[in-house]
């Protein structure tokens, strides 16, 4: 492979100093041609088996994210409905001012984590396992505070590097709530409305930041309209995103803290996550039983359900971990 491309660059890049003989030339352009075409054949080839940033393995299906949202994510309308026009706006947008920056909230179990791999898995061919999606753990990546300096360092980095290599990389932040403040306000320059910086440009990237924090607003709001006998469907993102975003802002424990990025309005969505009650815990153990080419069996799902630990204790509305501990408790139940 090495000598066919020599010799293409030979052929192609002669300069002018030594003049062929008109069958010299001809030779020289037939067998360039023909290299020409095994390299374009190669590269197609090498593109259909090797990832690569191109729409063969990067390519957004709305479709597949709507359906997704709408039968795996249980309990989660306010969620589903800013994710699938946040995301679907972003991706059709050829000319975006600046990254999709996208902060998702709510207690442990409640699909935080699961909304972005449905993300990934409807933008990049590989899903999860894409080598354009990055994932960052606050106690793995960022454990040591005295180590903040050469974290921002890294990080800066990290993304500088990644965005190079693919502009429609994926930045995924697990455990914000467990970050030391201040070390997201690092990356600040890269999620701004920038056209570029240092010649690279990071508008068609996407953050994700998954936090805990905020949990105890949403909660309360969610718990408001159960007292007041209204639905949750009723409730929309007005009622809970300011309160939300002041709750994130002022959470000393959380690394969003006073972050620059909240203040410059660079967060482009606080998506609540809410609370899950015994019917979506029901579905979530129908939904496992269903990935593991088991039958779903409704009294099998009742028993997880009902195993599940609820607050408040006197209501037991909602469930603590939300659908966590599922896959576990099916074990026991099967």
């Amino acid at each position: 492979m090495k000598l066919h491309v020599l010799l293409l660059s030979t052929l192609l890049c002669s300069g002018p100093t030594e003049a062929l003989e008109p069958i010299s030339t001809s030779i020289a352009v037939g067998m360039a041609a023909a290299l020409t075409g095994f390299l374009a054949s190669y590269q197609n080839i090498f593109y259909y088996f090797n990832e690569c940033c191109r729409p063969e393995w990067i390519s957004f299906n709305r479709t597949g994210l709507e359906a997704s949202l709408q039968t795996k994510l249980f309990g989660q309308h306010i969620a589903s409905n800013i994710i699938l026009k946040a995301v679907s706006g972003f991706m059709n947008n050829d000319n975006p001012k600046k990254p999709l920056v996208l902060s998702l909230h709510g207690w442990t179990g409640t699909g935080k984590n699961f909304v972005s791999s449905l993300i990934a898995e409807n933008i990049y061919k590989e899903g999860m396992d894409s080598n354009f999606v990055h994932i960052f753990t606050s106690e793995l990546h960022f454990p040591h505070v005295s180590h903040m300096d050469t974290y921002k360092t890294q990080l800066q980095q990290w993304i500088k590097g990644n965005v190079s290599s693919c502009a429609q990389s994926m930045f995924i932040f697990d455990e914000m709530d467990k970050m030391h403040p201040g070390l997201i306000d690092s990356i600040k320059p890269y999620l701004d409305y920038y056209d570029k910086l240092d010649g690279i440009s990071y508008r068609k990237a996407i953050f994700i930041f998954l936090s805990n924090a905020g949990g105890e607003s949403i909660t309360q709001t969610a718990l408001e309209f159960w007292n007041a006998g209204r639905k949750r469907e009723e409730m929309e993102l007005k009622d809970v995103e300011t309160s939300l975003s002041m709750s994130v802002f002022n959470n000393k424990r959380s690394g969003l803290w006073h972050t620059s990025l909240i203040d410059k309005n660079l967060v482009d969505f606080f998506v609540p996550f809410l609370p899950l009650e015994y019917n979506h815990v029901l579905e979530c153990a129908m939904a496992a039983m269903k990935a593991r080419g088991l039958r779903p069996d409704i009294s099998v799902a009742d028993k997880v359900a009902k195993d599940v630990v609820y607050f408040p204790k006197s209501e037991r509305i909602f469930s603590v971990k939300g659908c966590k501990t599922i896959e576990s408790k099916l074990d026991f139940y099967t």
